[in-house]
């Protein structure tokens, strides 16, 4: 396996990385990754999830806040959201729990920092872990505290379309000294290359499944700069969608964000709600007579979609889940599992996807006014000549 050296931890740029991060986020420990998807998955393991296991994630996520469970043969089980926040519902989780519950991935979807008192008091009654996945909030906050920092374990993510980002990459956070040495095992093919006592041949010590999910040196510096800057993207995401708040709320059938108490939101899109009644027509005619309204220029954007209805579909109606077919002809882990995944299963959550739920991303940092006033205007025309669409 090669001489084991400190080069393991990360190079010069990866250290100074991980003890930047930890500082600006007040944490003991940050680890870095190749992509939050890895953060995610070494934080499952890291907890000790094992096969026939039940994990319980929110139905309204992003695809690997689910498969980080089934990479461990654990089995996702979905619980609804807040209709307010869309964050996990606590008392959907609650109706989850079995024996068999191990942990709860809580998202902080959208930017909203998830219910940190309801969801860790639930938690820690049942001596489960608490998963964060704050890979849409690096710079929330609840009363004072950073998203990310609020569970056991929380994951930021450095991807191309984040708040700040290095082409690709992730970062773990924990106070926990036993899970940070856990997760640096998973990240290094799980070769104990950290101190260990007594052990002059540290290449030896292997004890546990791991993985490559060593973050580069080049990415490592182009985050390093990132951070720096996180402060004053945040402030004009708050500012654009403050003006969006502002100006969409006074169309009667738009329905403008909510953010929960004592929290400050990072806004990796801005949520809106639509009702249909006061509109008159569903929310997808009313979109897509937006879009018609917009520039072209706003419109055409590579691999971003600046409106939409809905966000992802309910993860639990992906043929990943509906057909149960994860690793191999016989269905593992789900064989090991009676658990189903019927439609209706989380009714907020389809709700929302199929008929309330409006994202936008135009008040991302990089939108001029000019290109935010085109924006209000295309839903003012769209509301004033609602009956030319009915």
């Amino acid at each position: 396996m090669g001489t084991w050296h400190d080069d393991f931890y990360g190079g010069p740029e990866v250290r100074a990385l991980e003890r930047e991060w930890g500082e600006y986020f007040g944490v003991k420990h940050a680890i870095s990754v190749n992509s939050a998807t890895s953060g995610l998955y070494a934080a499952v393991g890291a907890c000790g999830i094992s096969p026939g296991d039940e994990v319980i994630v929110s139905a309204y996520t992003m695809s690997a806040s689910a498969t980080a469970a089934l990479v461990y043969g654990a089995i996702p089980v979905f619980a609804d959201i807040e209709e307010e926040y869309y964050c996990l519902d606590v008392n959907s989780i609650e109706s989850k729990i079995t024996p068999c519950t191990k942990a709860i991935i809580v998202v902080d979807i959208f930017g909203q920092p998830y219910d940190r008192d309801a969801i860790n008091a639930l938690a820690k009654k049942h001596n489960l872990f608490v998963i964060e996945d704050a890979a849409q909030a690096p710079g929330a906050m609840l009363d004072g505290k950073f998203a990310g920092t609020l569970g056991d374990i929380g994951i930021y993510s450095l991807n191309y379309h984040k708040h700040i980002h290095s082409g690709e990459g992730g970062i773990i956070v924990t106070d926990n000294d036993a899970l940070a040495h856990k997760l640096r095992l998973i990240r290094n093919h799980a070769e104990a290359v950290l101190s260990a006592k007594g052990i002059e041949d540290k290449s030896e010590l292997i004890n546990m499944v791991g993985f490559n999910y060593r973050m580069t040196e080049i990415e490592a510096a182009i985050a390093r700069e990132q951070l720096k800057k996180l402060p004053d993207l945040l402030t004009q995401r708050l500012a654009n969608t403050h003006y969006f708040n502002e100006k969409l709320a006074q169309i009667p059938c738009i329905i403008p964000t909510k953010i929960r108490p004592y929290s400050k939101h990072a806004f990796y899109v801005h949520p809106l709600q639509f009702d249909e009644k006061t509109a008159g027509m569903h929310r997808n005619r009313f979109i897509d007579a937006v879009k018609a309204e917009l520039p072209p220029t706003l419109l055409r954007e590579e691999s971003a979609v600046l409106l939409s209805y809905g966000y992802v579909k309910p993860l639990y109606l992906q043929p990943l889940y509906q057909e149960r077919i994860a690793f191999g002809r016989d269905g593992y882990p789900f064989s090991l599992s009676d658990v189903t995944y019927p439609k209706g299963l989380c009714p907020v959550t389809e709700n929302m996807h199929y008929n309330r739920l409006i994202t936008h991303e135009f008040m991302r940092p990089g939108m001029t006014q000019n290109d935010m006033n085109d924006v209000v205007h295309a839903f003012e025309k769209v509301w004033k000549n609602r009956e030319e669409l009915l």
